[in-house]
């Protein structure tokens, strides 16, 4: 264990139950979506190679241009 996870550890051992409880699900909720992600991306490497290869085939026929984020998002 790392030390940074042992001091969180202490600090929410000495908290009532319950707030020991909201903390313990919120933890393995975020446990459980990165292992869901990883799972996703892993699964996903053909589409995302595809569309990477689709945008660089755009990029070359001078289809896209740079992106200026002071107006672009």
């Amino acid at each position: 264990m790392t030390t940074l996870l042992e001091k969180a550890i202490n600090r929410v051992s000495v908290l009532p139950a319950k707030k020991q409880n909201a903390f313990a699900r919120l933890l393995l909720a975020e446990l459980d979506a990165e292992t869901q992600w990883d799972a996703s991306f892993k699964s996903s490497q053909h589409e995302l190679a595809m569309l990477a290869s689709a945008a660089l085939a755009e990029h070359r026929q001078g289809k896209t241009r740079k992106m200026d984020l002071r107006h672009d998002i």
